[in-house]
């Protein structure tokens, strides 16, 4: 189809999407399928494709505009024990030790029954997604790890936003049908089993019947209300998780009698940018930085667990602390080049003038460099006894340091689950035909998460869960899928006349990976088109920047829109750079 007789405005074609699958008069437009997964972030995306490799149909339904959930976030890396990538790099680890580190971290705390699991599996986890894709082959250390074990791309690539992109080409690969902007809302139980769920899909009613569920919801670190209720002492405190973490999937599994574990137990991540929440690594620190207070003085081990730093740097001035770093750390980790493009780490050319910039007396701060560098080379951090992230000093100026502060991070507390990802009830018997994986479940990381557990976490259980709820759903007969088809949506169209001058214009922007360029069509005074000449952001995130908010711009003829959650840089970029051509 061709022309404008062809185009469809994005509302008329949700109105098409949803006649074509309603009943009756007055029924909930309903989909069938085996097996529906509630949540598209890393969790819900490995059980969806899992399950659908192992023979079952499947959809997931995503609250969100766009896919990727909290996964898109994670800065860090996938904790695995004796994987390939390991034994390449001459790493000697265990699954045995990694179960000794976690319920340790968790202060033994943790279901010993699924952090064996999560250990056992992880290696396993790797492999799937090397074969699905994804670069993992450089290992890092994480905090609280007795062996390097986090696992990342090349260069020290951010995992969260190559993950969520592999992901997400897999699901398109096979077929996965995903209902943005599609918020589950009630469980459906029938005779003690889950057979489906309602929801709202751009606001309208439609239900989802199946003979098995994922909920993969994640947690609940953007809903103060309910981690306020459970931990009085955080309340103002601000969040590193996207804005749909609200516990939805919690509050829907115990409404049909899931039991829910440790859900006071919530951490708090200790070093987020303090202007942007942005998470820096831990890996930052496994490569040699240290943090310093507002006086300029280390005052903790650096790799301890998070618990522990976090409460350390509330008791300083202000409740900050700086990461300091120096061209050899900034050069190892392509994750750091970003953030510093985004504006939110401060250079300095030495010590001295890095202190100057950040008010800290110079002296003290040399004086504390000076002393990190000896402990460097005698191998021994008298001070503080930090063991690990000892390889190299800082000695290689430029310097660079970033202003951080404990925010919000992971609720480790959840929907009770065993091994097999099954929801438990209050009763200590299984849900039939409910599954969960993922931030939304408890019992995993105990009291304490170690960085990088939560993506092996996420992995581990949601392959799992994929693979369990697929057995049981084909286990009670093969349904037939409805899965009813939507009309393409065409290019978007002004709904209103814009007060433009007609022709063709350039604008950039700053995004989150560098300078992305617009060019940006007005016809009759209206924007018609906004084209990406230049678009250097990760293609995971950039999605819904792409699919929502410029129809949107095109729609209302606005640039004062409100961004898309978990793509915010590169929102501003976009009506950055419309804005910079429009003024043209």
């Amino acid at each position: 189809m061709q022309g404008k007789n062809r185009v469809i405005v994005l509302a008329l074609s949700l109105f098409f999407a949803l006649s074509l699958c309603v009943g009756a008069a007055g029924e909930a437009p309903r989909y069938q399928v085996d097996v529906v997964v509630i949540g598209a972030g890393g969790a819900g995306m490995t059980a969806a494709i899992e399950a659908l490799d192992a023979g079952a149909s499947v959809i997931i339904l995503e609250k969100m505009s766009m896919v990727g959930g909290n996964t898109v976030r994670a800065s860090g890396g996938l904790n695995a024990a004796g994987s390939a990538s390991q034994k390449a790099a001459g790493i000697e680890d265990s699954p045995e030790v990694m179960i000794q580190d976690t319920m340790k971290g968790g202060k033994e705390k943790n279901d010993p029954a699924l952090v064996r699991y999560l250990a056992e599996h992880s290696a396993a986890a790797i492999d799937w997604l090397i074969a699905i894709g994804l670069d993992v082959s450089e290992v890092a250390q994480g905090a609280g790890a007795t062996n390097a074990r986090m696992h990342r791309g090349k260069g020290g690539a951010i995992i969260g936003s190559s993950l969520v992109q592999v992901l997400r080409e897999n699901l398109e690969k096979r077929g996965v049908k995903v209902l943005l902007n599609a918020q589950a809302t009630e469980l459906i139980q029938e005779d003690g089993a889950v057979k489906g769920l309602k929801a709202l899909y751009h606001g309208v009613p439609i239900e989802v019947r199946s003979n098995a569920v994922v909920i993969a919801t994640g947690g609940f670190g953007a809903n103060e209300e309910m981690f306020v209720k459970y931990r009085p002492d955080l309340a103002g405190f601000k969040t590193t998780n996207h804005k749909g973490a609200t516990g939805d999937g919690i509050v829907m599994a115990e409404a049909v009698g899931a039991a829910t574990v440790d859900m006071s137990e919530i951490q708090t991540n200790p070093t987020v940018e303090v202007s942007s929440t942005t998470v820096i690594s831990e890996s930052v620190r496994g490569k040699g930085a240290i943090m310093v207070n507002q006086e300029g003085a280390r005052f903790v081990s650096e790799m301890q667990t998070r618990d522990v730093l976090s409460s350390a740097i509330l008791q300083q001035t202000d409740k900050i602390a700086y990461l300091i770093l120096d061209q050899r750390v900034m050069d190892s980790m392509k994750a750091l080049q970003d953030n510093y493009a985004q504006g939110i780490i401060t250079k300095g050319d030495s010590i001295e003038t890095l202190a100057q910039t950040l008010n800290i007396d110079a002296a003290q701060l040399a004086e504390t460099l000076a002393t990190w560098n000896k402990a460097v080379a005698d191998k021994k951090d008298t001070a503080f006894e930090r063991a690990t992230g000892m390889d190299e000093d800082l000695s290689q100026a430029p310097y660079y340091a970033i202003k951080v502060s404990p925010a919000v991070h992971h609720t480790m507390g959840g929907i009770k689950i065993n091994p097999e990802t099954q929801v438990v009830s209050t009763q200590g018997e299984v849900i039939n035909g409910l599954y969960a994986a993922g931030e939304v479940t408890g019992g995993v990381h105990g009291a304490n998460r170690l960085g990088g557990n939560a993506v092996a976490d996420i992995e581990v259980f949601g392959r799992q869960a994929g693979q369990q709820s697929a057995a049981f759903a084909l286990g009670m007969g093969k349904l037939e899928a409805v899965l009813p088809a939507q009309e393409e949506a065409g290019e978007a169209q002004p709904d209103v006349q814009g007060n433009f001058k007609d022709g063709e214009y350039l604008g950039e922007g700053k995004g989150n990976n560098g300078i992305l360029q617009v060019k940006v069509t007005v016809k009759e005074g209206s924007i018609v088109s906004v084209e990406m000449v230049k678009n250097p952001e990760t293609a995971g995130i950039f999605a819904a920047v792409e699919e929502v908010l410029i129809p949107n711009i095109i729609k209302t003829q606005r640039l004062d829109l409100d961004v898309i959650s978990g793509a915010t840089n590169s929102s501003n970029a976009v009506l950055e750079a419309i804005k910079a051509a429009i003024g043209k």
